[in-house]
This record gives C-alpha cells, sequence and structure tokens, in this order.
C-alpha cells in the first residue's frame, strides 16, 4: 500500500515554506527516519524523514517550489526497489528545475583511488553532495576532496564542512575549482533569487529602518581582568563543568545586571505604550549559511556560566544546522551580536524588531591605553549599544554601556550583583 509523503507541521505563524531540494530521485530505496527533503521556512529549515523503509515511487513536487503544510508532495512504496516502479515527477508540478547534482568529481579527483579505464564511467569514486552540503561547498569555495566525510559511505555532512571551517579551512586552490564561463566579451552576472530566509532577514531590517529611530553610542573594555580569569580556570571549569569557558557568558552576565538597573532599555514599544518586560530573555545572534538568527537564552537571569556556555553551544549547533525551532529564535527582550569573530573592529549595529536595544561586540586588539598614568599594553574591545531613541535617552544608553564596562573590567561584580 503506498504511503504519502506530506509537508511536515509548520511553525506558528508560518503560513508556507519553500521545497528547497530532494536527497532522492524516483526509484531510489529509502531507510525509515532518513531525511527525503529539505523544507525552508523563513527562519529554520525541516527535515522530511521517511516514515518507513521503502522505495520513492514518485515526487510530485519539484525543489523550488513554495509548499503549505499537509500537502502531498511524494509516494513512498514499502517494498524493495527490483519490485516498485518509479513514476516521473508529476507533470502538473510547477516547472522549476531542482539544483542540479554536484559531486566530488565536478571540481576534484575522485575520493577512491582507483582509476578508471578510458570511456568508463566514473561510478563508486563520485561522492554527490546534498543540497545544504553543496551550498557551503560552492558559498566557501571549497574543495570537497579535501574534507573528510563521516557520512554514510564516507559522504560528506553539514556537519563535516562547519567542523572544517572552523577549524580555519583555506579556500581551495584557484586550479581545484571549476572556472566559470565567461562570454568572449565583457563580463557576466548572475542572478540569483533570494532564499526564504535571506529575504525575511531583508524584510525584518527595513521594518527596523523604518520603525526605529536609531541612535549608536560607543564605549571600550579592558579585558585584562576578564581573560586572566578565563586563564586561570578555564581548565578547571572544563574539567568539572564538561563545557569551555567562553567569553559571552561574562558578557550576558553582565547584560542582565545592566538592563536590571536600566528596564528602559530591555521594553519595547507597542503603539503608543512602552512594554517593560520584567524578565531577561537574551538573544544572541549566531551566524549561520543561510544567514544570521538570534536563538534565546530563557531566563537568562537565573543561569551561570556553566549553563549560559551549554545553552549558548546547543543552540549555535542547531541552528547552523538548521534543526532550531521558531519558538527558540522568537521572544527575545534584548540581543547581542558579536561581530568581532569575524575580525569586526567598530559597527553599528541594527535592533532586532521589537526590542529596543543591540549590543554590538568587537575584535579584541591589544592597544597603548593609559593606566595609573602609564602607558600599557591593554587587549581592548569596543563595545557598542545601538538603541530606539523614541524610548531610550541617551543618557540610558551611555550608563548601560558604562555598567557593561565597569562589571567586565571588574568581575567580582558579577559575583557581588554590583
Amino acid at each position: 500500500m503506498s504511503i504519502e509523503i506530506k509537508v511536515p507541521q509548520l511553525p506558528e505563524s508560518i503560513q508556507d515554506a519553500t521545497l528547497v531540494g530532494w536527497h532522492k530521485k524516483p526509484g531510489d530505496t529509502v531507510k525509515r527516519d532518513e531525511n527525503l527533503v529539505d523544507i525552508e521556512t523563513d527562519k529554520v529549515v525541516l527535515e522530511c524523514p521517511a516514515p518507513m523503509d521503502g522505495v520513492l515511487k514518485e515526487i510530485k513536487i519539484q525543489g523550488g517550489t513554495t509548499v503549505t503544510a499537509g500537502q502531498v508532495i511524494a509516494i513512498l512504496e514499502p517494498g524493495a526497489a527490483s519490485t516498485v516502479k518509479p513514476t516521473a515527477i508529476a507533470s502538473a508540478a510547477p516547472a522549476v528545475a531542482a539544483p542540479p547534482a554536484v559531486s566530488v568529481a565536478a571540481s576534484s579527483p575522485p575520493r577512491t583511488a582507483a582509476p578508471t579505464r578510458a570511456g568508463e564511467e566514473a561510478g563508486a569514486g563520485e561522492m554527490p553532495l546534498s543540497p545544504s552540503v553543496r551550498r557551503l561547498v560552492e558559498e566557501n569555495q571549497l574543495d570537497p576532496a579535501g574534507i573528510q566525510g563521516t557520512g554514510r559511505d564516507g559522504r560528506l555532512t553539514k556537519a563535516d564542512v562547519l567542523d572544517y571551517l572552523d577549524r580555519g579551512g583555506k579556500q581551495a586552490p584557484p586550479a581545484a575549482r571549476v572556472p566559470v564561463p565567461r562570454p568572449a566579451a565583457g563580463r557576466q552576472d548572475r542572478r540569483v533569487p533570494m532564499t526564504r530566509m535571506r529575504a525575511r532577514i531583508a524584510e525584518r531590517l527595513t521594518e527596523s529602518q523604518i520603525n526605529t529611530v536609531m541612535l549608536t553610542s560607543f564605549n571600550e573594555v579592558d579585558l585584562s581582568a576578564v581573560m586572566a580569569l578565563r586563564s586561570k580556570y578555564k581548565d578547571k571549569f572544563e574539567k568539572e563543568r564538561g563545557i569551555k569557558l567562553g567569553f559571552m557568558s561574562f558578557f550576558v552576565k553582565a547584560v542582565v545586571e545592566a538592563l536590571k538597573k536600566y528596564p528602559v532599555v530591555n521594553a519595547s514599544v507597542e503603539g503608543s505604550d512602552i512594554i517593560y518586560h520584567d524578565y531577561w530573555d537574551i538573544s544572541v545572534a549566531v551566524s549561520t549559511p543561510r544567514g544570521l538568527v538570534t536563538p534565546v537564552l530563557r531566563d537568562a537571569d537565573q543561569m551561570d556560566f556553566a549553563g549560559i556556555e551549554q545553552a549558548l553551544a546547543d543552540l549555535a549547533v542547531r541552528a547552523r544546522d538548521g534543526k532550531i525551532s521558531i519558538e527558540e529564535l522568537t521572544g527575545g527582550t534584548f540581543t547581542i551580536t558579536n561581530g568581532g569573530v569575524f575580525g569586526s573592529l567598530f559597527s553599528t549595529p541594527i535592533i532586532n524588531p521589537p526590542q529596543s536595544a543591540i549590543l554590538g561586540m568587537h575584535a579584541i586588539k591589544e592597544r597603548a591605553v593609559v593606566v595609573d598614568g602609564h602607558v600599557a599594553a591593554r587587549p581592548m574591545m569596543y563595545i557598542a549599544i545601538t538603541y530606539d531613541h523614541r524610548i531610550v535617552d541617551g543618557r540610558e544608553a551611555v550608563l548601560f554601556l558604562v555598567s557593561i564596562k565597569e562589571q567586565l573590567e571588574d568581575p567580582a561584580r558579577l559575583l557581588l550583583q554590583i
């Protein structure tokens, strides 16, 4: 008996989604819980797993098509591939071409060492890439052959590529890249439609610019004390708590205490009213292959350093893998964004509506500063607050930054909450 594969339930407030690309084609054998297709919403990418072992008999909806919850997108037939006759993709489906399959052979020699004779097709040597992996490889101009795959049959997974990038993986040498053909005369442009997430990000940023009166103030922080404290206890902290001690937990703690002192910075505007939030749900910006998302640390005031670090690590991994829920991305009262991880020295962050302020962290650079009348080299960071001047005055914004500066330059304040 054939089984209909349907679009899974979409997150609340999401009306439709885009079917990004199939991992299988008609006639392919599938295993239970194996992901058949990626479905992209405004904020997250959903997976559509196979409900049981069988054969993908028919694909009804092609990649690039807008779909809704419960819509039938494919037919699965229980049984072996030899007993099931595949059906061509339904002609009623919109004529949007699915992304072409990309394999290692397209940009580099096959992983399999055994050579093929002239005239033979490369078979087992090719290593197909899933749409999400292909997108990462293309965006970062990587050579897939240089990345160790941990998936089935040695295939690359998204986690493999992200780990490679986190370890400082370099771009593939020019010779290993597929050249982009150009016309004989002049240069060629490429027109690529925005993904749903990128379009939503653009919409929200435009909304923020139109609906708020943004102003940015700056300060600088000497992180000598935080770095000394972290250096002294990081090994013991990791051994006992099972997580590395980073800088973000210090900033989250400092932000929560500063928000308690200046609650209007934690507020939002609703019509002609100011909504004061008597809780502290801190959004932390995370860069993903599809764009920037802001998972939320709920009740951050009740979390210790290890709890913050563990929650951030979990949220960041699931955000990059597209497995985070829409509920985990909404409802924050204040946002922290760290452009310093990419080398940014100075920036004016944009408010994440409906919030009224955002803190920007930047790169830590050793600079000459005057300390007790003497010039000394210290690890310094510029910090910025962009705020909605409709409800937050300069006084509150500046004092908010000063409070963060004082706590980070004297971390004992974080423990004493002063």
